[in-house]
Formats: C-alpha cells, sequence, structure tokens
C-alpha cells in the first residue's frame, strides 16, 4: 500500500506517529509561511501542514497543489494548536506535520465544486459522474447501499436462504413491461431477452427443490423513467417453498426492522408493521402506496352532499359519482391565490375542479357554504374531526379521478404543511388485491401483479362467473409513500395456471411457447411457493432521505434513459448489424 493509515482513521492515540498517506487535495490554503491541505480519501478528511522551516522542498510542491491533485504525504501526527481543533471532523483534534509530499497525479479544474455541497446540474455531475461520486454525500450513499445489501445477505444466510444466481440472457416473457431484446448472432432473426424480473426461475429453483432461494439480482424494464425508476435496477429476490402469505410478510417485518436499527439507526420505525386491504387503503389514502407519517385522511361525504342544493354535489352524484375530500389543519386563512394554486393542482391530477369549505370567520368566502346548512357543514366537519380554522378541500366526480386527484392532494398538503417527518419510517403491507383488472385498450382481463399470482382458494369458483371479484394472494410492501415491493403465493398446478392464461385471452399455441417449460415443470411435484422482491435502490433512497434513486445508484441513466457519460444507447456500425442479420427501420 501506498498508505500506512486512511485519512479519515487519525486521531490523537496517533498522535507522535510517523505515517504515510494518500489521497486527494480537498482544499487548499496558502498562510504566507505555512500551507495548509486537508487531505481526502474514502474514510475522510484530515488537516496536512507544511511549514518551509521543516521541509523547504515540501513546502514548495505544497505550494503548487490545486483541488483534486492526488498525492502521496509523509509526516508526523501532532496535536492541533488549543483553540484551532474542529469538533466537525474525527480527525478534528490532529493534523499531520508534512516532512514530504509527492504529486502522483495532477487534475485538472472540476466541473464543479467537489469539496462543497452546492446544487449542480443533474446532466453535468452525470456526464462526470466519476468526480460526482467523490463528493460526500454520494459516497455516503454508495457506502450505505454496500451495507444495506451486506445486512440482507448476512440476515437471509442466517435464516437457511440459498444465494442462486439466474441468468440474464432469457426468453422474451410479459411480466407488465416492455422488455429489452437481445439480437442472436448464432441464431438468426431470434431474440434474447433481459430479465425483468427472475420470476420463472425462482419458481423453478422452487421446484427443483431448493425451498428456500435469493438473489441480489439487476433488473431490466423499458418503461418511462419517474424519480423511482430506471431502466436497469437492483431488487432482493426471494423465493420460499411450502409457505403461506403470513411467512413472507413475518420475514420482511423482520427483515426491514432489524435493517433499518442496524444500519440506519437514526430513523425510526412504526411497529408492528400495519396491514390495510386494498379497497381500504384507496377508499382512505386515494393510492395504493399510502404515506402513514401523517393523517389527512380522505373522508366519503356523498351522504351528506347529496341532502345539499350544491349543483356541483348534485350532478356529480347523479352520474355515478362520488363526493370526497380531505382536511387542511390549520388553513383557513389561505389566499385566494393559494386556494386556486391548489385547484389547479387537483385539475392535473384529473379532477374537474375543487371546492374549498374554511371552518371559521373565513367560511363567508366560500361559494359551497351558500348551499349547504350549518347543519350539514358541522356533520362534513365532525368526518374529519375538524376544527375552526380548518380547511375542507372536496372533490366531486368520477370515483378514480376523485380517488386520484384527493390521493395527490393530500401529499401536497403534506409536503406544504412539513407533516412528514423525516426521520420516520413507516412501513405497512397492502393486502387482498384484485387479480384481474379490466382493459379498455386491449379489451381483455389483465393481471394485477403479473400471471403467476394465485388467487385466493374461495374465489377460484369465481374465475368462471364473476373474475372482477376474485382476490389475489399477493401482497406489497409500501413504506412513506412509496412501493418497496410486490410479491405473492404463486401457482404451483398445470391445470390452474392453464385456466388463468386462458382467462388473460392467451392461446394454446402462444401459452406452449411462452411458458411450456414452466407447465411441464408443475407436472414434477412442484409445492406451493411464493417470495417477493424489495427494490434495493427504493430502500436505499428512503435511508438516504433522498428524493430519486439515481441518487444511490453509481452510474445510473438521467431521465431521457441517457448514459450521457457514455452516451448510450449509441448507433452501432453496419459491420455489427451485418453480423446480427438486421436492417434498421426508423419509423
Amino acid at each position: 500500500m501506498l498508505k500506512t493509515y486512511s485519512c479519515g482513521e487519525l486521531t490523537r492515540d496517533h498522535v507522535g506517529e510517523k505515517v504515510t498517506l494518500a489521497g486527494w487535495v480537498h482544499r487548499r490554503r496558502d498562510h504566507g509561511g505555512l500551507v495548509f491541505i486537508d487531505l481526502r480519501d474514502r474514510e475522510g478528511l484530515v488537516q496536512v501542514v507544511f511549514n518551509p522551516e521543516l521541509s523547504k522542498e515540501g513546502h514548495e510542491v505544497a505550494i503548487k497543489l490545486r483541488h483534486e491533485y492526488v498525492v502521496k504525504v509523509v509526516g508526523e501526527v501532532a496535536k492541533r494548536p488549543p483553540g484551532t481543533e474542529n469538533p466537525k471532523l474525527a480527525t478534528g483534534e490532529v493534523e499531520v506535520i508534512a516532512r514530504g509530499v509527492e504529486i502522483l497525479n495532477p487534475s485538472k479544474t472540476p466541473p464543479f465544486y467537489i469539496n462543497e455541497d452546492v446544487e449542480v446540474d443533474e446532466n453535468l455531475r452525470l456526464r462526470y459522474r466519476y468526480l460526482d461520486l467523490r463528493r460526500p454525500r454520494m459516497r455516503e450513499n454508495i457506502i450505505l447501499r454496500h451495507r444495506v445489501i451486506k445486512f440482507m445477505r448476512d440476515f437471509l444466510d442466517a435464516k437457511g436462504f440459498i444465494e442462486i444466481e439466474t441468468p440474464i440472457l432469457i426468453k422474451s416473457t410479459p411480466e407488465g413491461a416492455r422488455d429489452y431484446l437481445v439480437p442472436s448472432r448464432i441464431h438468426p432473426g431470434r431474440f434474447y431477452a433481459l430479465p425483468q424480473s427472475p420470476q420463472q426461475m425462482k419458481q423453478l429453483l422452487m421446484v427443483a427443490g431448493f425451498e428456500k432461494y435469493f438473489q441480489i439480482a439487476r433488473c431490466f424494464r423499458d418503461e418511462d423513467l419517474r424519480a423511482d425508476r430506471q431502466p436497469e435496477f437492483t431488487q432482493l429476490d426471494l423465493e420460499m417453498s411450502f409457505v403461506e402469505e403470513e411467512d413472507i410478510l413475518s420475514l420482511m417485518e423482520e427483515l426491514f426492522t432489524a435493517l433499518v436499527e442496524n444500519v440506519k439507526p437514526t430513523m425510526r420505525v412504526i411497529k408492528p408493521f400495519p396491514r390495510l386491504s386494498y379497497h381500504d387503503t384507496m377508499e382512505r389514502y386515494g393510492s395504493d402506496k399510502p404515506d402513514l407519517r401523517f393523517g389527512v385522511e380522505i373522508r366519503d361525504l356523498s351522504e351528506i352532499a347529496a341532502q345539499s342544493d350544491f349543483t356541483v354535489f348534485r350532478s356529480a352524484l347523479h352520474e355515478g359519482g362520488k363526493v370526497k375530500g380531505i382536511c387542511a389543519p390549520g388553513c383557513a386563512h389561505y389566499s385566494r391565490g393559494q386556494l386556486d394554486e391548489l385547484t389547479e393542482f387537483v385539475q392535473g391530477h384529473g379532477a374537474k375542479g375543487l371546492v374549498t369549505l374554511p371552518l371559521g370567520e373565513a367560511q363567508a368566502r366560500s361559494v359551497a357554504a351558500k348551499f349547504l346548512t350549518s347543519e350539514q357543514i358541522d356533520e362534513m366537519a365532525m368526518r374529519f374531526e375538524a376544527r375552526e380554522g380548518d380547511l375542507l378541500l372536496i372533490v366531486a366526480g368520477k370515483p378514480k379521478a376523485v380517488e386520484e386527484s384527493l390521493g395527490a392532494l393530500r401529499l401536497e398538503v403534506a409536503r406544504r404543511l412539513k407533516l412528514a417527518d423525516p426521520n420516520l419510517l413507516a412501513f405497512c403491507f397492502i393486502l387482498d388485491y384484485p387479480l384481474l383488472e379490466w382493459s379498455e385498450e386491449e379489451g381483455r382481463w389483465e393481471p394485477m401483479h403479473h400471471p403467476f399470482t394465485a388467487p385466493k382458494d374461495e374465489d377460484i369458483p369465481l374465475l368462471d362467473t364473476a373474475p372482477e371479484r376474485v382476490c389475489a394472494k399477493h401482497y406489497d410492501l409500501v413504506c412513506n409513500g412509496c412501493e418497496l415491493s410486490s410479491g405473492s403465493i404463486r401457482i404451483h398446478t398445470r391445470q390452474l395456471q392453464e385456466k388463468i392464461f386462458r382467462l388473460l385471452g392467451y392461446g394454446d399455441e402462444e401459452v406452449n411457447q411462452r411458458f411450456g417449460h414452466l407447465l411441464e415443470a408443475f407436472e414434477y411435484g412442484a409445492p406451493p411457493h411464493g417470495g417477493i422482491a424489495p427494490g434495493i435502490d427504493r430502500v436505499v433512497m428512503l435511508l438516504a432521505r433522498e428524493e430519486t434513486i439515481r441518487e444511490v445508484i453509481p452510474f445510473p441513466k438521467n431521465q431521457s434513459a441517457m448514459d450521457v457519460m457514455f452516451d448510450a444507447p449509441s448507433e452501432v456500425s453496419e459491420e455489427q448489424l451485418k453480423e446480427l442479420h438486421l436492417k434498421l427501420r426508423i419509423d
């Protein structure tokens, strides 16, 4: 090694030792006679002092040093003079008196500050990601990611799980998003697909008798990007045989509780994890990934609204709609401009408009109050346990638009009022999902999760008579408004799996071509099994208190799915296309 210690290791216990350090110049200060630098490596910073009276040559080199130069320093650890200690640094009680310094590599001036936590255009950061990762915040995020993955591996190993890798080049099968396709040179006109998840492989591992499998799996989905989506992502994939839903939920609760306590003990976890039905969650929060760190729940006001003279309410109800709302605590004073902003917000999420009803003296400013009796207003307030000074925000319209717009508005109100504790992790399980949903666009049933999810035993007869009423053995793990993972008990018999495929509109030939290997495996003693797959990127994002998973992935794509550092995706040569038996046609 070129160094005897890491920069961040040095303490007063090392005073008097001769040390060799290597790292990057984080800061440089020239005080006339003395030159000070903060030397940085992965473990932290330490102050190095260059005194011309002790080392004239070293001092001359130090004068030439600039930010991000890579240097090796030889010196002696000393206590800092009284009054110059830096309590913000782990090494703040000591400094290194340099006896010599060697420039291992100079550096151009970086395109952005590395030693200051300032806002930088994201594309510039991604263009120079290797510099961005030197910044303390990013370094800590990547180290946190390592610790999360290591904890998961150790935890599952102790529980008897076996880590098994599955292929990256597989067959294209429907998993809910578009596949990334890889053309085969050896087999002209044929394609591999990159796995959206190792779904079928892990089920086949259960048929193979491994009983408890896990993998830190790379997954690929060609879908539109957002804050918690990337074209490639990492998940903790696991599957268990001879289990029921409760076994998997209990395992996940134990894993994530222990993970936070060991890896991020400064954050708190609500225990036990609440369990909510899909229907109840949509009614109360307008979303199947609710943030439970605060209240502001949605309440149904349809019965009260039906008795009013307000045309907006009565028209929506007459057309089969709903009237629902939330209560923004202490917001009755909102100005017309602020109320207009909220109206525009819900309209952007599918609502036709927003009815605002302040409680107390400001009530006279509400248009709706003129068409409601005092008793009706009091009854609405009671639904929310609202008080004078609160603001009722009400949406009338089709049920789906009402739920979605109020679900989004609930989060916006919480953001404005800072209702969510940033150090609280509110995990919950969402249960009792519908097995299927009707696609108006396709004119057929589609799986709510994926086609391998088992229906509840008591609902199997409904597959023939009322598919819309069938509930799935499906569960989601949600935290702070973010879906961390989906899982289910799987179908493990050929007969039931073929029935689901037929219900989804797959023909016999297509079923045999895409899933014949899985159906055949089910005929060789497939055990009951189920699993779940938490998204590691999202877990680390929450623990790091970041807004996007791009901040916790070493080399992510930007919001346009571009790798701006490698300039990918990129064109390929005619020779490469010819080898793959392909011709380009760009419509």
